[in-house]
This record gives structure tokens, C-alpha cells and sequence, in this order.
């Protein structure tokens, strides 16, 4: 055996040993449309995980952590996904705000803020989008003051901040500089959620949760050692995250679209449907696009580039476009037996992906920003009008 195929075994055997007991209940659960399932079982796991090691697996060992290659970061989130390993509670910490203060944060911020990320005690949020700035995301209006002492006071509203209820901080991008406009003019903050002037609100989805939220900041305060970068430069620290976003974990993601491909089949051997020509047309469809969505991962992970390119950009449009049919199918699959609420476990999942793959193509960057992005970056095309002021 190779050195990978003794690590990939070590993984998988890790996963069978410790994801059962009071854990077993959390296989294939708190995913995206699911994830306010269990989540205090969910945080127990995250410190699992932790306990043995399986925190952070890609970041440098001078942080605790494992420091694996990138190929072996692939091999552990696609036996993680395998083995049915639930919805991450700490992704936005280890994923997102994590690597960015490795690469822009203070010495004093990275003690203060990664040990935590790595042992599963402190759970992030993520503060971009607003109501009038989501896809543009340069359009942020949520203000931050700085302050005679250093510290900043931050007024505005974010929405669809996933999982803000359950987390202890969030980290913002605000406009620092009064009358600035687009990508300048802004800073990065990092905020404790529990404090007066901060107002965290949950938003009922279609599906009928809750996991994304409105937060509102009235005078809320980030202390002088909580700017990442420097001051007005927040759209280089935002944007340098936001390439972190498209990283390794996307090939555990596309295991878990395998879990949900796997359940629609299995449905439509159930229902019989496996038998109609078109269903079994769209199955082998939607089976060529995950098998076209592994490899553009990995091609885009062979890169040694820091920026995000045309492999990397075309990504969300593909799967989240991929993953929306896959919803349409599993309902034709399944038929009248779609159209009432179930707790049936061969149909509620699948009920599940439908509600929550219709926002796919929208939150993260709407479909037509992505091919605004698909143009102008990754083909030079000439950019899109844009209003004049």
C-alpha cells in the first residue's frame, strides 16, 4: 500500500470508530437545508474531531494542527464525507476566518483567536452580505466609526448569516471611510456576538428552518486589536477569504452531493421510476456532471496560483446549477409522493435537497454574477455597464 492508501484507511477507521454511539444519530445530518440539526451533539463532535486531531488538517503544525498536503487534505474530507460525517459546526472558523488570519492576521490575533478554532470551543459567523449588497458585495453600507481608543463602533445590518445564533463571534466587512464607494474605503473587524448593540434575528425559510439569521449592530464595538489588515484595505482581506472558500473542502462537498445522487437512485428503484427512459436520461446526466465537478476540483487544486482562477471561477455557477437539477429530479422521482410533507427517511431528505437547492444559484453569488465573473475575469471580456452615479 501507498503512503496515501495507509492514510486513507487511517481516516475511514477513525470515522468508524468514533462516529457511533451517541454520534451515530449524526451521519449524512446538518448539511445545507439541515443544518440546525442537533447542533450542541454537532459541537461535541467538532471537539471529537479536535480531541484526535482532525481539526484544521491543512493548516501549518506551528498551529497545532497536521499540516497535511493537499493531497492528503483531499483524501481525508472525501472518507469524512464517505462515512456519512455531519455538517461542519466550526467550517466558517477552520475554512474561512481561519486561514485568513494565518496569512493577514497580528501574531497577537493569531494566539488570541486560532486556538480556539482548532479545539472546537469557539464558533464563527460570517458578516458580508447586507440587504442592498449581497452578489455586489462592494456595496456594503454597515458602518464601522473608529474610536479615540482604537476600537471601532460598527452600525448596519447583516443578512443570511448562517448559524449566527450558535456562534460567539462574527467577523465584518464595514465601511470605514465616510463617503468612500465599491471595494474601497473598507475594513475587516472581528466581533464578539455576545454584547450590547448587537441584535442577532432568525429568518424562516422555505423548508421551514432557521439557520440563517439578520444581525443587527447598534454601536456595537470591535476592540482595537480586532482589525484584520489595515484600516480601509478590507476588501483585499474579504476577497483573499473568499478564495479560501473554493478550497479543499469542496471535493468533501461533492461526496455528500454522491450521498444525495445515491438517494435519488435508490428512490427511483423504489418508486419504479428507474424504468422511464427520461428519469434514467437525467440520472446519467446528473451522474456525468459530479463525475465533470471532481475533476475541475482537482484540477483547480493542482494550481499553485494564490488567486482564484478560470477552474476556480467557474465552479460555483457549475455545481450550484448541478445541484438545483438534482433537487428538480429527486421530485420527479418521487412523484405525488413529493407533494406532502413526510418524515418518511427515503423521502424527507429529498424533500430537504429541493427546498434548499433552490437558493443555490442565488446566495454566494447570484448566477448572473457569476457569469459576470466568468466574462470579465477569466475571459478579459469588456465589463458590464455599470450605472452611473
Amino acid at each position: 500500500m501507498s503512503a496515501n492508501d495507509v492514510f486513507r484507511a487511517e481516516v475511514a477507521a477513525w470515522m468508524r470508530e468514533h462516529l457511533i454511539g451517541r454520534f451515530a444519530c449524526l451521519q449524512h445530518r446538518g448539511g445545507p437545508g439541515d443544518e440546525e440539526f442537533e447542533p450542541e451533539l454537532r459541537k461535541q463532535w467538532e471537539r471529537e474531531l479536535a480531541a484526535g486531531g482532525w481539526t484544521c488538517v491543512g493548516w501549518p503544525v506551528e498551529y497545532g494542527c497536521r499540516g497535511l498536503s493537499i493531497e492528503q487534505q483531499v483524501i481525508f474530507h472525501e472518507e469524512y464525507a464517505r462515512a456519512g460525517g455531519p455538517g461542519r459546526m466550526g467550517h466558517i472558523g477552520e475554512g474561512l476566518i481561519g486561514p485568513t488570519l494565518i496569512r493577514y492576521g497580528t501574531p497577537e490575533q493569531k494566539a488570541r483567536f486560532l486556538p480556539d478554532i482548532v479545539a472546537g470551543r469557539v464558533y464563527w459567523a460570517q458578516g458580508y452580505s447586507e440587504p442592498n449588497a449581497g452578489s455586489d458585495l462592494a456595496n456594503v453600507q454597515t458602518r464601522a466609526e473608529r474610536q479615540g481608543d482604537g476600537s471601532w463602533r460598527v452600525t448596519g445590518q447583516k443578512i443570511w448569516t448562517s448559524l449566527a445564533h450558535e456562534s460567539e463571534w462574527i467577523f465584518v466587512v464595514a465601511r470605514s471611510e465616510p463617503g468612500s464607494r465599491g471595494g474601497k474605503g473598507l475594513s475587516f473587524l472581528l466581533l464578539p456576538l455576545a454584547q450590547p448593540g448587537i441584535e442577532i434575528r432568525p429568518i424562516r425559510q422555505l423548508g421551514g428552518g432557521s439557520e440563517f439569521n439578520e444581525v443587527f449592530f447598534d454601536g456595537a464595538v470591535a476592540d482595537a486589536q480586532s482589525l484584520v489588515g489595515a484600516a480601509g484595505e478590507g476588501w483585499k482581506v474579504a476577497m483573499s477569504l473568499l478564495e479560501a472558500e473554493r478550497g479543499v473542502s469542496t471535493l468533501g462537498q461533492q461526496m455528500r452531493f454522491a450521498h444525495e445522487f445515491d438517494c435519488v437512485v435508490a428512490a427511483a428503484k423504489a418508486q419504479g421510476r428507474d424504468r422511464d427512459p427520461a428519469i434514467r436520461d437525467r440520472i446519467a446526466q446528473a451522474a456525468i456532471g459530479l463525475r465533470t465537478l471532481r475533476y475541475n476540483a482537482l484540477r483547480t487544486l493542482a494550481g499553485e496560483a494564490t488567486s482564484l482562477g478560470r477552474e476556480a471561477l467557474i465552479y460555483k455557477y457549475y455545481w450550484s446549477n448541478w445541484h438545483r437539477d438534482l433537487g428538480k429530479l429527486a421530485m420527479d422521482v418521487l412523484g405525488e409522493a413529493a407533494d406532502t410533507p413526510s418524515d418518511d427517511p427515503l423521502i424527507r431528505p429529498l424533500q430537504q435537497l429541493f427546498f434548499f437547492s433552490r437558493a443555490d444559484t442565488i446566495y454566494g453569488g447570484t448566477n448572473e454574477i457569476q457569469l459576470n465573473l466568468i466574462a470579465e475575469r477569466g475571459l478579459g471580456m469588456p465589463r458590464e455597464p455599470r450605472p452611473v452615479a
